[in-house]
């Protein structure tokens, strides 16, 4: 067994694979735990290379990274030494090359990370998810009724129509008339608005338990998820330490924890704010965290910090941004991933105050608990 910065080298046994696929499986791994450092994963997959002899003289690690190139998966960007800024390579090749992933490799890791925690999901088209209430809407149902006023006309079925209008005028005075008139019954296709919030504060990795991999894995599988499966629901992502902001999901591989510590109400602030912009109904909040709130931003702009135990003031802030929620009919889920009862029993009076759900878990099936609990909520607030 050797360890690195960290990271836990276990046995490897690799399935009958073509060379490169071998090594790419893994690098992907690597990747997702440097937050896309390039540089940093082959150094890694260097050391794996040499104690478990992942290549041969027939093809190094070198003809791997080559590959990575050729096949989209990697690009070189050169930066000018004098100025430090990126650039293209010059005529006579001078110029640091700074390896990157590329849009490609983003969407493979986060496809990666789905398979990983949630199986491989069969892909379904857009409506598959329905409330059960009959009306104007894009799901067609099979049914037809009467025409109703307000009705659009691309609903109006025009064979049901005539066939109406024959019988109840006869074929030698046909007439058509809005009582023959019949439209063909839809459903509404309902949508789900989440917004994932990622707690990046230096707790995340302390006591050399790596806790933001997992969460970063679990939310470009849930992003993945909802784009594929759901492309009608809504996904943004929120990340919060001494304060909170928005990132897209093209950026959830590089993700890092910060030297922060945790200002959960400016996460749940921002939460609120994204969500009241989205014109559908059903809205929740995940939030993934170890569990202490230690910091506030004062209306000055300075910050109220406390890392020790559970501050009275900052507690008391958190619970009326869960009764905000709860107003706002927001429910929170919250995954906590740390086992301190005291952080657990603010957690459930978080939780009771929003009337929200919770998990404690550990970093074993977060991943399946998110998904479940989303489909739950799904079939929950779709329905009514």
């Amino acid at each position: 067994m050797n360890t690195r910065k960290g990271f836990r080298f276990a046995s490897y046994e690799a399935t009958e694979q073509s060379p490169f696929d071998k090594l790419f499986d893994i690098f992907q791994e690597l990747i997702t735990h440097t937050s896309g450092d390039v540089e940093e994963a082959l150094d890694w997959l260097r050391e794996l290379d040499k104690e478990y002899e992942l290549t041969d003289e027939n093809y190094t690690i070198d003809d791997f990274l080559e590959d990575l190139k050729a096949k989209g998966f990697l690009r070189e960007e050169f930066e000018d030494e004098g100025t430090g800024e990126e650039g293209e390579e010059g005529e006579d090749g001078e110029g640091k090359g700074i390896l990157t992933i590329t849009a490609k490799l983003e969407r493979i890791i986060r496809q990666r990370a789905l398979d990983q925690i949630f199986g491989k999901i069969k892909r379904s088209g857009s409506g598959n998810h329905k409330t059960g209430k009959s009306g104007p809407g894009d799901e067609h149902t099979g049914d037809f009724r009467e025409y109703r006023y307000g009705d659009g006309l691309e609903h109006i079925s025009m064979t049901e129509s005539l066939k109406n209008a024959q019988i109840n005028h006869g074929i030698g005075n046909f007439a058509l008339d809005e009582n023959d008139l019949v439209v063909e019954d839809t459903q509404y296709k309902a949508q789900m608005s989440t917004v994932l919030m990622i707690d990046i504060s230096h707790s995340m990795i302390l006591y050399g338990e790596d806790r933001i991999t997992p969460a970063k894995k679990v939310a470009m599988a849930l992003a993945e998820l909802i784009t594929t499966r759901y492309p009608k629901d809504t996904l943004d992502i929120l990340v919060f330490g001494n304060d909170a902001w928005p990132i897209p999901i093209k950026d959830l591989p590089y993700l890092k924890v910060g030297p922060y510590h945790t200002n959960t109400v400016a996460g749940l602030q921002l939460a609120m704010d994204m969500l009241r912009r989205k014109r559908n109904t059903n809205k929740q909040i995940f939030m993934i965290t170890d569990g202490k709130p230690s910091c506030l931003r004062l209306p000055d702009g300075t910050y109220y910090k406390n890392s020790v135990g559970l501050d009275d003031y900052i507690v008391e802030k958190c619970y009326t941004m869960a009764r905000q929620a709860r107003k706002l009919h927001i429910p929170i889920t919250t995954f906590m991933i740390a086992q301190d009862p005291y952080l657990m029993q603010f957690i459930r009076h978080f939780t009771e105050a929003n009337k929200g759900k919770a998990f404690f878990t550990g970093l074993k099936g977060l991943g399946e608990m998110i998904f479940e609990d989303y489909e739950a909520n799904r079939k929950k607030r779709l329905k009514g």
